[in-house]
């Protein structure tokens, strides 16, 4: 049985093999061997290099920790040799202090040990006498006992045992060995330090060996190695914080409840938490031994135990998270990353898996042949969630689905979820469709998705609307898809407070399209999923509009080229307004409603616009003199994200001036300094001062809001961002916006930007402004000081 696919799509069918094929194969299969021929060169020599690479990353992992405060230092005008002297003397001064502390607390507690010998072997008796007591593993004892003698017996006729003892050496050869094995490690600390002053001194030698090593993109190596050295600094800061947060109740704990040497168990434990996983179980014993020696009883040891539990599930639930989350490292890569650097270097690979798996990462991250690495390592989930749910529609796993969608939705809230993801899954419904999905997918994707629309509906029921009836109709076009997308529609503009019902039709046929019932319906949306459904459209509106002359349409085209949303791409179909996705739907619709028909979409003032207004004024916003470097500074935003115009506007009670642009803008008015002037109701900016956060809208033409709007129209915009510019006292005055005639978007980096420079707007205005009353001021006292001291006239 073949099936049909949906107008537009294309059924591929697949390749035959042959000649080609087995080339094909045998290619993949050389590559394979060779990642894996590479693969094992790299371990190998990780393995085997590492008396050198050790001190090497110990050395960089430590720079990482110590150039912050050396560029604190040089930024304040310290030399960079001074700079880096003067923290490494610090270092070293502090970790002379610790070892001297260590000692004290160590030889205080080798003195008092004997005193605690008593109790050490009154608790052991009591132990060996109630392991002497009989028990119910007595029987199974005795018979392991006896088995073992005779065992020993047996072997004890057949061969003797043999010990070779080695002579004893010399006191010089004693103190040789001792010698050489202090050494080693001073040895390799002094390898460290020499490391760390090398890559302090020569930080920019290394970076740029670095950028040069890794090739290619140069800005993509740049960003790489400061997000390495970024995400690798801020855990070192957080891994301290941790600790110390970590030490500091425990030697408190250990000092309430009477363990001695509290403080210095508080700093091995701050130290030994360095060392993933290993670390704090390691400096758990050391409090607990001691309290087991020090106290007569048990309640001592019950407390000291109580306290690391608690204080590790603190950490462990709450803390330690917010640690992880810095790395950008996924719980199970953590914990994989620290079994393979421990098998490679030792417990010295345990303490630098963290660090060395984040440029792991990184280079995942920047490097194409990598990518890999951050998919396998990476926090970031694998597949998106709409990918997950269509994934999960398909194994017939319709609970899931709906857990991951009911996630989702406490992040997002139903509309945009629907939004983003519930029509995401459906456009990965349609592009498999007649292509890789068989009957039973197709089959398991309808039957799950109206069972996750059903519990989202009796999740999230829409208030009941206070319309007499149904206000829009939502109608699938053709396929089960674009029933299931009606669905979804309706419901959508049913939360936002819209009245909505869906109708189902089978063919576009007069009598079909009778049955309808949409007498008293003021809009209807039509759904296709079709890239090319303007033969099926332009059919079905000329029978709607035959049956209903006055009913208002709206086309809903979920997967369309651009170019086939050109202006007049309805008028030749036959729909009053074509719409891409729910909340341009919702928008529409809203505007088509005869509540609402005809009224500007016009943003809401704020409740203190009259203060703001006021503050507006009484700063230097508005001054004639700043328009020289507003101006540079909006041309350096226009530069920076590569749009055709950036200005710089103020909100005043009922017009918006553009005090800084980075070329002439043409078509409206003029103030008395040349300045263009927008009225207010048409400001764009203006609902940035609405809502008093950065505003991006990806393409006027789609957003309702601005579709109409005539400085969009007058100036041919598509792509509209802008920051608020936010003065001292909270009022937000104006926006610094970019525009382009193209559609974009902002990724989250490129929103920081503007709103940085939005930032450096406003500090240049309140610096001229400070700088205009100083100037005020001297010359007030210099009047003042030169009518000082002369002769009052008769």
């Amino acid at each position: 049985m073949t099936t049909t696919p949906p107008p537009g799509q294309r059924v591929v069918q697949p390749e035959m093999g042959g000649v080609g094929a087995g080339v094909t194969g045998g290619g993949d299969v050389v590559t394979v061997a060779a990642t894996l021929v590479s693969a094992a060169v790299i371990i190998a020599g990780l393995y085997y290099g590492q008396d050198v690479l050790i001190p090497l990353a110990f050395a960089f992992l430590i720079g990482f920790a110590l150039n912050p405060p050396v560029m604190w230092l040089r930024r304040r005008g310290v030399p960079k040799v001074i700079a880096i002297v003067a923290v490494m003397t610090v270092v070293l001064v502090l970790l002379a202090g610790l070892f001297v502390v260590l000692g004290t607390q160590l030889r205080s507690l080798g003195e008092q040990l004997p005193t605690y010998q008593s109790t050490i072997n009154s608790k052991f008796n009591d132990l060996k006498a109630q392991l002497r007591a009989p028990g119910i593993f007595d029987s199974a004892l005795n018979a392991i006992a006896s088995l073992q003698k005779e065992v020993e017996a047996v072997q004890g006729a057949t061969a003797q045992r043999v010990e070779v003892v080695p002579a004893p050496g010399t006191q010089l050869q004693v103190a040789l060995v001792w010698f050489g094995r202090a050494l080693e490690p001073l040895a390799t600390a002094g390898i460290v330090l020499v490391f760390v002053v090398l890559a302090l001194l020569d930080r920019a030698d290394l970076r740029d060996r670095l950028l040069r090593t890794l090739g290619g993109n140069l800005h993509r190596s740049t960003d790489a190695i400061e997000d390495a050295g970024r995400r690798i600094s801020r855990y070192l800061l957080m891994q301290l914080v941790v600790n110390i947060t970590f030490a500091i109740p425990l030697t408190l704990g250990l000092w309430l409840i009477g363990v001695p040497g509290a403080p210095l168990w508080g700093v091995v434990a701050a130290v030994l938490r360095f060392v993933p996983y290993v670390g704090a179980l390691i400096s758990a014993v050391f409090p607990l031994i001691l309290a087991f020696a020090v106290d007569p009883g048990w309640h001592m040891v019950l407390w000291t135990l109580a306290l690391i539990a608690g204080l590790e599930l603190v950490s462990n639930n709450i803390v330690e998270p917010m640690l992880y989350g810095t790395t950008g490292l996924s719980a199970i890569s953590l914990i994989a990353a620290a079994t393979f650097w421990t098998a490679l270097w030792g417990p010295v690979g345990l303490i630098l898996s963290t660090p060395l798996t984040v440029c792991l990462l990184v280079l995942g991250k920047t490097l194409p042949q990598l990518q890999f690495l951050d998919t396998l390592l990476g926090s970031v989930p694998a597949l998106s969630p709409a990918t997950r749910i269509y994934q999960r529609l398909l194994a017939n796993d319709v609970e899931e689905a709906i857990e991951i969608a009911e996630g989702e939705i406490e992040a997002l809230s139903v509309v945009p979820f629907y939004d983003t993801v519930g029509i995401a899954v459906l456009r990965l419904a349609s592009d498999d469709y007649g292509r890789q999905a068989t009957a039973a997918h197709r089959l398991r994707v309808a039957e799950g998705m109206d069972a996750l629309l059903e519990e989202l509906r009796d999740e999230h029921p829409a208030a009941a609307s206070m319309a007499p009836g149904p206000q829009v109709a939502c109608i699938g076009g053709k396929w089960e898809i674009d029933a299931i997308a009606a669905e979804m529609l309706a419901h959508a503009l049913a939360l936002e407070g819209i009245a909505a019902q869906t109708r189902r039709v089978v063919h576009v046929t007069a009598s079909s399209v009778a049955r309808l019932d949409l007498d008293g319906v003021p809009v209807v949306c039509i759904n296709y999923f079709s890239s090319e459904p303007d033969s099926a459209a332009r059919q079905f509106c000329r029978r709607l509009r035959q049956r209903w002359p006055e009913l208002q349409i709206v086309l809903v085209l979920w997967t369309v080229p651009p170019e086939a949303l050109a202006s007049d791409a309805r008028k030749k179909i036959g729909a009053d307004e074509i719409a891409t996705s729910v909340a341009e739907v919702i928008g529409r619709v809203q505007r088509m409603l005869p509540e609402v028909a005809g009224e500007p979409a016009t943003a809401e003032a704020p409740a203190n616009d009259a203060e703001r207004v006021a503050a507006l004024h009484a700063t230097d916003f508005l001054a004639e003199s700043l328009r020289d470097d507003l101006d540079a500074i909006a041309k350096r935003a226009a530069d920076a994200f590569d749009v055709d115009v950036a200005m710089i506007s103020a909100i005043d009670a009922d017009q918006e001036i553009v005090i800084g642009r980075s070329k002439e803008l043409s078509g409206f008015g003029r103030d008395e300094a040349g300045r263009p002037i927008l009225p207010r109701q048409a400001a764009i900016c203006d609902h940035v001062v609405a809502g008093g956060e950065t505003l991006v809208v990806a393409d006027t033409e789609r957003d309702a809001r601005f579709t109409d709007n005539p400085v969009a129209k007058t100036w041919g915009l598509r792509f509209y961002a802008g920051a608020p510019l936010r003065s001292s006292d909270g009022f937000v005055l104006g926006a610094l916006c970019i525009l382009d005639a193209e559609a974009r978007t902002l990724d989250e980096r490129e929103r920081v930007l503007l709103e940085k420079l939005a930032a450096d707007a406003v500090e240049t205005i309140s610096r001229k402004q400070a700088d205009r009353s100083s100037e005020q001021q001297a010359e007030k006292d210099s009047e003042a000081g030169a009518a000082v001291g002369q002769r009052v006239p008769e």
